[in-house]
């Protein structure tokens, strides 16, 4: 099932478009670490201590950006803390005169890192005038019943709209998005990832789910259906918090994916890229034997700024 959307409709004026010659369509990265960020508050550890005096500019919050530079429209997976450079660097990587806030706002759940950045829409910031937000009935439900999100919605800085699990949304012809729903900590929220169709590839984004076991579907099949896989990799392994209980905190660790992955053709290997790391994942370091690890395995892992074609 499809469901055809119109971007605008509460907007009280028309903007001028700027025509620029067709160009393909693209997902670019735009963050792939945990909500909390990296560095980590109150982190002591040899992972963050030197961030703090020096920060890694391309350490931001999991986020993918869409461009379709046919229809000029520019789309934002996540609302993360980090949304202000990323808003930035979608607009930049666009070819023609993109929307600052972009066209439209998908979200995947109601954990901090995940919807947070909805916050600089409001007066307090950039008083935004009615940005199209993506979300599922509960999650749509939580941001019109809790303040300061309300405040949004009253405010018409944002206009919701509700999404249904497995139902595409048509975002320009050749561009659209698929949300499904998939097992985490659901707190306030279902939890969805995305399958995003482009005009030649086919991209599936899970940033949070608690194990592929849990999944009522076939993560394996899911990556036989699509040309890149953007999936779930807060830890590299159990050993990472000596401090919590990380049977709490459930995710596909990065080893237990690769065990899970590695009998698979080199061609569908090549399909998974791994994103939303823990500031204690090594995996965060391009230089750490964990990445070299990974990428002589056959899988890649997702850095600020890959771009992909749809």
């Amino acid at each position: 099932m499809t469901l055809i959307v119109t971007l605008s409709g509460c907007s009280k004026g028309d903007k001028t478009e700027v025509h620029f010659p067709p160009h393909d369509s693209e997902l670019i990265i735009l963050g792939n670490v945990q909500d909390a960020g990296s560095p980590h508050i109150g982190c002591k550890k040899a992972c963050c201590v030197d961030l703090t005096k020096n920060p890694d500019e391309s350490r931001k919050v999991v986020s993918l950006g869409l461009i379709d530079n046919n229809n000029e429209k520019t789309f934002l997976l996540e609302a993360t803390p980090d949304i202000t450079t990323q808003l930035t660097y979608l607009k930049k990587a666009a070819n023609f005169n993109a929307e600052d806030l972009s066209n439209g706002v998908f979200l995947t759940h109601a954990h901090i890192g995940h919807y947070t950045g909805l916050m600089y829409y409001g007066k307090e910031a950039i008083n935004a005038d009615c940005i199209p937000v993506f979300a599922m009935p509960k999650m749509k439900s939580f941001l019109e019943q809790n303040g300061p999100w309300s405040q949004l919605v009253s405010q018409r800085n944002i206009e919701l709209r509700e999404l249904t699990n497995e139902t595409s949304v048509s975002l320009t012809n050749t561009i659209s998005v698929t949300p499904f729903t998939v097992p985490h900590r659901d707190e306030f929220s279902e939890t969805v990832g995305y399958k995003i169709n482009g005009q030649t590839n086919t991209a599936l984004f899970i940033p949070d789910i608690d194990k592929w076991s849990k999944w009522d579907k076939s993560i394996i099949m899911e990556i036989e259906k699509v040309d890149f896989a953007f999936v779930d990799a807060t830890f590299y392994s159990g050993d990472e918090l000596k401090t919590r209980d990380i049977s709490q905190i459930p995710h596909p660790f990065v080893s237990e994916t690769m065990e899970l992955f590695d009998e698979l053709p080199d061609s569908t290997k090549n399909k998974i890229y791994f994103i939303h790391f823990n500031h204690t994942n090594p995996l965060l370091n391009p230089e750490s034997n964990a990445s070299k690890e990974v990428l002589n395995r056959g899988y890649h892992i997702a850095r600020l700024g890959d771009t992909f074609d749809l």
